[in-house]
C-alpha cells in the first residue's frame, strides 16, 4: 500500500469522529439553548398535536432526534428524555429514551475506535509506564467503571462515549454497560417527564432544580456505590494481602 493510500485510508477513518467533534463545538456555540424545557413548554400542544395524529412516526422522530443529539452532545440530554416522558408516560417512554440515547453513545464509541482507537490503544501498550498501568486497569475493570460513569454522569458526554474508545474498551462491553448504566436515570427523567402535562396545564414553569435535590441524586449515589464494590473489594483485599 502506498504512503498516499495510507493517509487517504487514515483520514477516512478518522472522518465520522472529526465530524462528530466539530458538530459538538459548533452546537454547544450556537444550539445548545434551543434544548430548554421553557421551548418544551412553548411548543408542547403542538407536539402532543403531531402525536395524536401520527404517533408511529413521532415515535420513530424523537428516537432519531435524541440520537442525533446525543451524537453530537449537546447539552440538555436530561431535557430530552422528559420531553420523551411528557409525550410518550413513562412506558414506552423509557424505552425510546434508553434506545436513543445506547444508539447514539454507540455511534460516537464506533466512529472514535476506528478513527484513533486502536492506533492509540496499541501505542499506549507498546509504551508502557503509568498511562499503560492505568489502561490495563480500567481493561480488567471495564464493567465496575463503565457502569460508574454511567450512573454518575460526570464526565461531558462526548468524553464518556469517546474515553472507553480510546483506552480499548471491547464494544459489547461498552454498548452493554451503557445500555444498563442509563436506565435508572432515564426512569427518573422520564417520569418526571411524565409529570409536566399537569404542570403546564397549572400555569407553572419547570425548572432542572430538582436534579440537584438529594431525592433525585442520592438513588444514583447509592447504585454508583454499588457497583464500584467489587473493585472496592478487590482493592482491599490486595491491600491486605
Amino acid at each position: 500500500m502506498t504512503p498516499t493510500i495510507t493517509l487517504f485510508a487514515r483520514l477516512m477513518r478518522r472522518a465520522p469522529i472529526l465530524l462528530i467533534a466539530a458538530a459538538a463545538v459548533l452546537a454547544f456555540i450556537f444550539f445548545r439553548h434551543l434544548v430548554s424545557l421553557q421551548g418544551l413548554e412553548r411548543h408542547s400542544h403542538d407536539l402532543l398535536a403531531l402525536r395524536d395524529q401520527h404517533y408511529l412516526a413521532t415515535a420513530l422522530g424523537f428516537i432519531v432526534i435524541y440520537t442525533g443529539l446525543v451524537v453530537i452532545s449537546i447539552p440538555g440530554s436530561a431535557v430530552v428524555a422528559m420531553a420523551g416522558g411528557f409525550l410518550f408516560g413513562l412506558f414506552p417512554g423509557v424505552f425510546y429514551n434508553v434506545i436513543a440515547a445506547t444508539m447514539g453513545a454507540v455511534i460516537v464509541f464506533l466512529a472514535a475506535r476506528s478513527g484513533f482507537g486502536h492506533e492509540l490503544a496499541q501505542q499506549i501498550e507498546t509504551r508502557g509506564g503509568a498511562v499503560a498501568r492505568m489502561q490495563q486497569a480500567l481493561k480488567e475493570h471495564q464493567v465496575t467503571v463503565l457502569l460508574s460513569m454511567r450512573l454518575i454522569p460526570v464526565l461531558p458526554l462526548l468524553v464518556s462515549n469517546v474515553l472507553p474508545a480510546l483506552v480499548g474498551v471491547r464494544f459489547w462491553t461498552f454498548a452493554i454497560t451503557t445500555f444498563v448504566g442509563i436506565i435508572p436515570a432515564d426512569i427518573i427523567f422520564t417520569q418526571l417527564g411524565a409529570g409536566l402535562g399537569d404542570m403546564f396545564a397549572r400555569g407553572e414553569h419547570p425548572n432542572l432544580h430538582i436534579l440537584f435535590t438529594p431525592e433525585f441524586g442520592l438513588p444514583l449515589l447509592g447504585l454508583a456505590a454499588l457497583s464500584l464494590a467489587p473493585l472496592l473489594i478487590k482493592v482491599t483485599s490486595r491491600r491486605r494481602g
